[in-house]
């Protein structure tokens, strides 16, 4: 409400500066083609109609809708067309009106009316601009240095310079396009390329670099974040090219540094057709629905019409935070929160037999290695008996799609949680491979960058803190993906379901942990072990160096997708897992010493450690 009154002000104040304009381009225009001022009828009548076809055009080319700090060319455009149109009335007045008014009177005001029209509206900025001259080698200002010299970084010095919203003061820019070199952008030189950055830096007494080049692959912005980190400056960044597209590559439009940034790939797309075909108009249930994974698998299926969808989460406020934002972003989405566990196979059973899910994502897990380490029943008895519930009643009432949300851990696990998830593979692989109705698959990918309890929102916060920053070991590494990328796959990996198939996703290289840490303290202005100290505390119990995304034994087997491999089955004793299972569900429940030693005659490749 506020808002909209300040735009009413701003429309009357332009209105009335604009009334102001034209008596002063109407009395100017007489005294330089006259030399006077003669009042009489014909002059009233002028005025009247300057006045009607001022405020018309104006606003037909939306010249009072403008932000008065984002005036530009576009803007200019619209004004010179609007009085072009009031000098076609005004050439009509002419002929009607005599010689009180003369054709070059006309011409004269409308130049006039066109100047002051763009003075009033260029008005802030010139302010500003003016104001930034005289200030601009104030000790407040933050020395800034303009990683490229294109039209977003263009647009984000002109921006600076002409703005209050963040004193900031370009000293110089840095471009790889050879033809750019020496030249300069606004007044501010292109003094460099991007490998000058560090000489630079120093020369200019640079305190934070600005990287204007949201075209750019990942794999060059990386190269970028990764000389910037040799150097003690913040780092911020221009998101995205439709910054460019929208005219938002401003001063507020600038972000920190994200880890996503330092992966050195650009963002996985799928193909949101096949998505949207075996999504819409169906039931659709997400156990674990409230979880970093599962809430974004709901965003994405809420997106694409759902007949129904079920979010099913034992904890509540979870449940309750995605159940009201999805409310909030799709009012018309059929959507119905459940609070459950997936241990509980009456009440499975009893959520299946109601509301008839026909595609059915279980992302209901314990993830985390060390406490499962410390507490291996409860992701015995929730991952592998939570998952064999699901799934049995997914197969039992005749859902379409089974997909399970699997992890690299499950490769030759060395942990309790690995070895659980290879398990649930292990089941939805056997149940698969007799159901008649449902199409049972497995996801596997690694970590998940701004997931609950992964390790970049621990570093921030340990940064935050003032360090240290810890690291199990200096050479470990992990796979990662964003949460939109790894859930986007798993949805077209459902797609592609044709049973008892086990998905690999495709994440790139993989990325050392410890120059995680380091360029992410970089990147926050502070200096690694200097300001905030990088900790190697050593690796947990069950955690691995480096993790796997096939065992010995499977093949891969590429889709259209290219980014979602298939790993071949891993041929099965299936009576032999159904009797282990029952003995590992007694010993879960009566937290026997027994049990480990079964989950390793399930899963071979696992040794407990004693």
């Amino acid at each position: 409400m506020k808002s909209h009154n300040h735009r009413i002000i701003d429309i009357v104040i332009l209105a009335l500066l604009d009334f102001v304009a034209i008596i002063l381009s109407m009395a100017l225009s007489l005294l330089m083609v006259h030399a006077t001022v003669n009042f009489n009828l014909n002059l009233l009548y002028w005025f009247l109609i300057n006045v009607g076809s001022v405020y018309l055009f104006f606003t037909v080319f939306r010249l009072y809708v403008i932000v008065f700090t984002s005036v530009g060319i576009q803007d200019t455009i619209r004004t010179l067309c609007a009085a072009l149109c009031i000098f076609c009335v005004n050439v009509a007045a002419s002929f009607v009106l005599g010689d009180d008014i003369t054709f070059r009177a006309c011409a004269v005001f409308c130049l006039l009316i066109f100047v002051f029209a763009l003075l009033i509206r260029f008005s802030k900025r010139m302010y500003l601009a003016v104001k930034y001259s005289v200030t601009k080698h104030s000790k407040n200002k933050i020395r800034a240095l303009i990683v490229g010299g294109g039209n977003a970084g263009t647009m984000l010095i002109r921006e600076i310079q002409t703005t209050d919203k963040i004193d900031y003061l370009p000293l110089c820019v840095v471009d790889d396009d050879p033809d750019k070199l020496g030249r300069n952008v606004l007044g501010v030189s292109i003094a460099g390329t991007t490998a000058d950055i560090p000489v630079l830096v120093e020369k200019f007494g640079i305190d934070e670099i600005l990287i204007a080049i949201p075209s750019a692959p990942k794999a060059e912005v990386k190269r970028i974040y990764d000389i910037c980190a040799t150097t003690a400056c913040k780092v911020k960044t221009l998101p995205g090219i439709y910054q460019i597209v929208s005219g938002e590559a401003s001063v507020s439009a600038l972000r920190e540094v994200q880890i996503s940034d330092l992966l050195g790939r650009d963002q996985v797309r799928v193909n949101l057709d096949e998505i949207m075909e075996y999504i819409e108009n169906r039931v659709v249930l997400v156990t674990g629905g409230g979880g970093s994974i599962g809430s974004e698998l709901c965003r994405q299926i809420a997106s694409r019409s759902p007949k129904l969808l079920i979010i099913l989460d034992i904890y509540e406020n979870n449940a309750y935070d995605i159940e009201q934002e999805l409310r909030r972003h799709y009012p018309d989405l059929n959507l119905l929160a459940l609070i459950a566990s997936v241990r509980d196979k009456s009440k499975m059973e009893d959520v299946f037999q109601k509301y008839g899910p026909e595609i059915v994502f279980n992302a209901a897990a314990h993830k985390h290695v060390p406490l499962m380490e410390t507490s291996p029943n409860e992701a015995v008895k929730n991952n592998v008996f939570g998952t064999l519930n699901v799934a049995a009643c997914a197969d039992k009432f005749g859902a379409k799609v089974f997909v399970q949300i699997s992890t690299d851990k499950a490769v030759n696990p060395t942990n309790v949680m690995g070895a659980t998830k290879r398990i649930c593979e292990m089941i939805i692989q056997t149940i698969g491979k007799h159901s008649k109705h449902t199409k049972f698959v497995a996801v596997r990918f690694g970590n998940v960058l701004g997931s609950n309890g992964s390790v970049i929102p621990l570093f921030e916060k340990q940064i935050a803190e003032g360090g240290p920053v810890t690291v199990t070991h200096k050479d470990i590494i992990r796979y990662f993906m964003t949460i939109p990328e790894a859930v986007s796959l798993v949805l077209q990996a459902g797609a592609y379901a044709q049973g008892g198939q086990i998905f690999v996703l495709d994440m790139g290289e993989p990325v050392r942990i410890y120059d995680l840490a380091y360029n992410l303290i970089k990147l926050s202005g502070l200096e690694p072990n200097v300001d905030i100290e990088i900790k190697c505390t050593g690796l947990r119990p069950g955690e691995k160096l480096f993790e796997e995304r096939l065992m010995d034994e499977e093949g891969m087997q590429k889709t259209p997708n290219g980014l979602i491999n298939i790993a071949s089955p891993i041929k099965l004793d299936e009576d032999f897992l159904w009797k282990t299972l029952e003995k590992l569900k007694t010993a879960a429940i009566a937290e026997t010493s027994e049990m480990k030693q079964l989950i390793a005659e399930l899963v071979t490749t696992y040794h407990p450690q004693k």
